[in-house]
């Protein structure tokens, strides 16, 4: 007999619908969440997938500017062509238009012309205005165009290294344009409209676009002004002396900023070499920074300073020079095989004297003279903010020889970077003070804000009484018959370096030199330092005096011209002088005929009579000038 129902099982049934009920609207309630809400944005983007299709708009690349707000490159619409096979009529005449429009292969044109498996196909990138017109003109069925950008530089071959390029899908590929890549990359936007099933465009909708935001504007250290005149120096040097290469700097002395920076040769980048991938390489390096070598003489500055710094030397000091030192049973030579002689330690900075700087490499010692060595930034990157810089090569310090420390006091046995010595020259020049080598000053966004201000190291590094007196060896080593002669009326201090190369084995490369030589302007405390380097000169000389330093000269000319600079001394005058004619004198005749005409002079050879001049006799000269004369 079946039980009745009572009220008590009614309710325990109501309740097991009740509960199984709301269990139910639980989990609808969190599918529904997960799906809207969780998932809601990810969801809408499948769906609008698969219901539309776009067409990216690039976001333009933001602006370099220089110092002066200049403008160095900027960016300008150009359009991808893109085909959807599903929507051409006439496969066979759209790809032959287009390929002969855009100069493509029609076979391989034909066959995304006709593919209706993918949606689109893009055919070409970076095509410019006027060819776009063209094609847009044609009404073409499944032919689209989208914006893109491409990237023009005001100056073409300026600033070709430091600049850099970009890929031809935006993307920067060397110097800044590679190294501020996700500050100058803005955020892409979208062109929308709706397709059906098999990605076809609606006809009568509504495109929707999505705008892109522009990427970060940069303002470099550089003023273009000053560039131009570096680069136009640079070209002459690497064309007169046949060099190799040739690069320089020019850095505002008491911040550290950059204000030029290149290498000869170079090319256009407005036309990137890109089909030779070599010369690319070669001419897009920014060799100052990447490449070290031995600095030669201009080493010496370091050398003296750290001697002063100690105490180890005074200008009281005086030195003797038989044109070598015997270490380590090694006979090194002084640059003057026949010596020097006797001379104080202004003479000996003047006269560049190797056995002076031996000496005082000595005389501060391994530990000492690696102290110093830390202290300067020797063997470490400066944090120059581009790609490739290398930190200099310095020995191990405990395998340096008694031998190997003296070479290091006239820059030899050491290998530095261009920016790296010319940072801690600018240094030792200016009060002591070492700032970071600063090549971009700072990178704002389109909405104004400030995204990047460049991090800067600052310490002191000498005193500014030992700074005092290596600019006063600076300006008498470079006005030799007295102040201001360098360049008629002005305060210039410099030293010139020349320096051997080695080949691959390890050996010296003979007959490969690098010459260079390091400006600074006003001598007492500088505001401007410039530095030229020629590497491998082969137009008949290598000293640094004779191939690098009458470019330094050239380029403080056109410095002040540029600048509207007064003289320091508007008495003062360059004495003119004839070369005369030494070939076939004994060398010691011919070294006192040139000293009594104030001219200097470097010796090649060590013969005993003169074969070769430079220049030759009758050429109009100047007092202190430098005269090359070659020995049998």
């Amino acid at each position: 007999m079946q039980k009745p129902y009572t009220l008590h099982s009614l309710q325990k049934r109501i309740l097991a619908i009740s509960l199984t009920l709301l269990i139910l609207a639980c989990a609808l309630g969190i599918r529904l969440f997960i799906v809207q809400i969780i998932n809601g944005k990810e969801l809408q983007i499948r769906a609008t997938d698969q219901w539309t299709r776009d067409l990216p708009l690039v976001a333009p690349r933001g602006t370099i500017y220089d110092s002066t707000g200049d403008t160095l490159a900027v960016s300008y619409t150009t359009y991808n062509v893109y085909v959807r096979g599903r929507e051409v009529t006439n496969a066979e005449d759209t790809a032959r238009k287009l390929s002969d429009l855009l100069d493509l292969d029609y076979e391989s044109t034909l066959s995304k012309v006709s593919n209706k498996n993918i949606s689109e196909s893009l055919l070409k990138m970076q095509v410019e205005s006027e060819l776009a017109e063209q094609i847009y003109a044609l009404s073409l069925d499944g032919v689209f165009l989208s914006e893109n950008v491409g990237r023009y530089y005001v100056y073409g071959d300026l600033l070709t290294q430091l600049m850099g390029f970009t890929s031809i899908d935006n993307t920067g590929q060397s110097g800044v344009e590679a190294y501020f890549d996700d500050y100058l990359t803005g955020v892409d936007g979208y062109s929308y409209v709706q397709s059906d099933l098999q990605g076809k465009e609606i006809g009568g909708n509504l495109r929707y676009y999505v705008q892109g935001v522009a990427g970060d504007d940069l303002t470099l250290a550089v003023n273009s002004k000053i560039q131009i005149i570096l680069e136009q120096i640079l070209q002459q040097a690497y064309t007169e002396q046949q060099a190799k290469s040739v690069s320089g700097i020019v850095m505002e002395a008491k911040t550290g900023k950059i204000l030029a920076i290149s290498s000869k040769p170079s090319f256009d980048l407005n036309d990137v070499p890109r089909d030779d991938l070599t010369t690319l390489f070669q001419n897009s390096r920014l060799t100052s920074v990447t490449d070290t070598y031995e600095p030669g003489s201009t080493f010496k500055i370091l050398t003296v300073a750290a001697a002063l710094e100690e105490g180890l030397t005074s200008l009281d000091d005086t030195f003797y020079c038989p044109g070598y030192r015997i270490i380590d049973g090694q006979r090194i030579k002084c640059w003057k095989t026949v010596g020097h002689g006797n001379q104080t330690l202004t003479e000996a900075f003047s006269n560049s004297c190797n056995c002076c700087f031996m000496d005082l490499a000595l005389r501060l010692g391994v530990d000492k003279f690696y102290e110093y060595a830390e202290k300067f930034g020797l063997g470490e990157k400066t944090g120059i903010t581009v790609s490739g810089e290398s930190s200099g090569i310095l020995m191990q310090k405990e395998n340096v020889k008694t031998v190997d420390l003296a070479r290091m006091g006239f820059g030899h046995a050491i290998a530095v970077t261009p920016i790296q010595l010319l940072s801690i020259v600018s240094a030792i020049t200016n009060g002591g003070v070492y700032h970071t080598p600063t090549i971009v000053e700072k990178a704002v966004d389109v909405y104004g804000n400030t995204t990047y201000i460049p991090t800067t190291r600052t310490k002191q590094i000498i005193s500014s009484e030992t700074s005092a007196i290596i600019n006063t060896f600076l300006k008498n080593t470079t006005n030799k018959t007295g102040d201001y002669t360098f360049v008629e009326g002005y305060n210039i201090g410099g030293k010139t370096g020349t320096a051997q190369k080695y080949n691959e084995s390890g050996g010296i490369a003979q007959g490969k030199y690098i010459s260079s030589f390091i400006g600074t302007y006003p001598a007492d405390r500088p505001e401007y330092i410039f530095m030229i380097m020629v590497d491998e000169p082969s137009a008949g000389a290598y000293y640094g005096s004779i191939v690098a330093q009458p470019y330094g000269k050239i380029f403080f000319e056109e410095l002040f011209a540029y600048l509207g600079t007064p003289k320091d001394d508007p008495e003062s005058a360059r004495v003119e002088v004839i070369m005369p004619n030494v070939e076939g004198m004994s060398l010691a005749n011919a070294l006192a005929t040139l000293k009594t005409l104030n001219l200097y002079c470097e010796v090649e050879g060590e013969g005993g009579t003169v074969t070769k001049q430079l220049p030759p006799a009758g050429t109009i000269c100047y007092e202190g000038e430098t005269i090359l004369i070659s020995t049998s």
